[in-house]
């Protein structure tokens, strides 16, 4: 396959790496020079210098002979914007990934089908990774740290038999631990009874498995 990537983000690399390895053909859109020479070192892909969500810098890299076109950079409207874009010049796929689930209905209403958010599918792979051991009323909730929720993680002020069980916060995971400062922007993801999912969906939106 021939695959197209927009920006130059930790999961960006990490994809493009994955496909690189499993003989997949690479390009990589990336704004920033400095980016692109860093990662020219490391990974075997093609690169272009210019803004994704451009149409004249995605037609450089030919919509018709691509198989998909994913838009990975660290920001929600240029990955839609760039989807959209890229799906108007004809890319057989588009796959944007969103952070704040609150662009999750604004994607589905402009026809975003394959729209990705990273901290549900951690949520999803914690879920199936615990499932054969955990049982009964026992869920997950993925949530994206607000302002109000800045703070030690012991007074994000949960309900009752509900604990925050790992945040994504740059390249990786903090395990947190009583003294975590938790940041807005953070992802999380909880790990709660099923009763509290209301009142969780009504404070952060939709999230649970």
């Amino acid at each position: 396959m021939r695959i197209v990537i927009v920006g130059a983000s930790s999961l960006a690399v990490s994809t493009a790496s994955i496909l690189l390895q499993r003989g997949h053909d690479v390009i990589i859109v990336e704004r920033e020079k400095e980016r692109i020479d860093a990662l020219a070192e490391t990974l075997d892909c093609g690169f272009v210098l210019g803004d994704g969500s451009k149409p004249a810098i995605l037609r450089e890299v030919g919509p018709s002979d691509a198989d998909a076109l994913l838009c990975l950079t660290n920001h929600d409207q240029e990955n839609i914007l760039s989807a959209l874009v890229g799906r108007s010049l004809g890319f057989a796929r588009v796959i944007p990934r969103i952070e704040d689930p609150e662009f999750e209905h604004i994607c589905v209403e402009l026809g975003l089908t394959d729209t990705i958010i990273p901290v549900e599918a951690m949520a999803r792979t914690l879920a199936d990774t615990l499932a054969t051991f955990i049982r009964g009323e026992v869920r997950f909730f993925p949530f994206v740290a607000r302002g109000e929720d800045a703070g030690p993680v012991e007074a994000l002020e949960l309900p009752s038999d509900t604990g925050v069980i790992c945040l994504y916060r740059g390249d990786g995971f903090v395990i947190p631990k009583k003294g975590t400062k938790i940041a807005k922007g953070d992802e999380g993801v909880l790990i709660t009874h099923s009763r509290n999912l209301p009142s969780l969906r009504e404070r952060w939106g939709k999230g649970g498995e």
